[in-house]
């Protein structure tokens, strides 16, 4: 199978975040038949929908892939698993959320992977990072990050220095 890119979103807001997305790069790039190609810069974000917890931070990794996009999810839970992330309710309190955002021009609606991820083009967290990476990028059925991004201007994200 040839190399595709993929987009991951990665996300935390518990047991020292910062270092929790440094580790999940690590393991990003040590996936069979994948290699780590970019990483954004890190994002602090206010949480979305339950507001009773922490800021996140959050990132895009650019990974050039030779899994197929369901074994690429399945290790993303894996490492997931590993960083100890429970899913106790809808958008809880994480130390680690890993989200398969794109893969290549792929559009797959199932229950269990849905490409590109659902709500994507709605979340500047993850749209600003992507923008970083990749200021051409186009989310199938929904257009140019860019303008994605521009359409969630009131949702209040910022930089922060590594």
């Amino acid at each position: 199978m040839a190399a595709v890119t993929a987009y991951i979103g990665l996300g935390a807001n518990l047991a020292e975040p910062r270092a929790q997305l440094a580790a999940a790069f690590d393991e990003l790039g040590g996936l069979p038949l994948t290699r780590l190609v970019a990483r954004s810069s890190l994002y602090r974000s206010a949480p979305l929908g339950y507001a009773g917890q922490p800021d996140f931070v959050n990132a895009v990794a650019r990974v050039e892939t030779g899994l197929p996009p369901e074994r690429l999810l399945a290790a993303l839970h894996e490492i997931e698993t590993r960083h100890g992330r429970e899913r106790s309710f809808p958008n809880a309190p994480r130390t680690l959320d890993l989200d398969l955002l794109l893969y290549g021009d792929r559009a797959i609606e199932r229950a269990d992977l849905r490409l590109p991820h659902p709500r994507m083009h709605e979340r500047a967290f993850v749209l600003a990072p992507l923008v970083e990476l990749d200021p051409e990028a186009e989310i199938p059925g929904r257009g140019r990050a860019v303008d994605c991004l521009a359409r969630c201007a009131e949702q209040r994200i910022e930089r922060i220095a590594e």
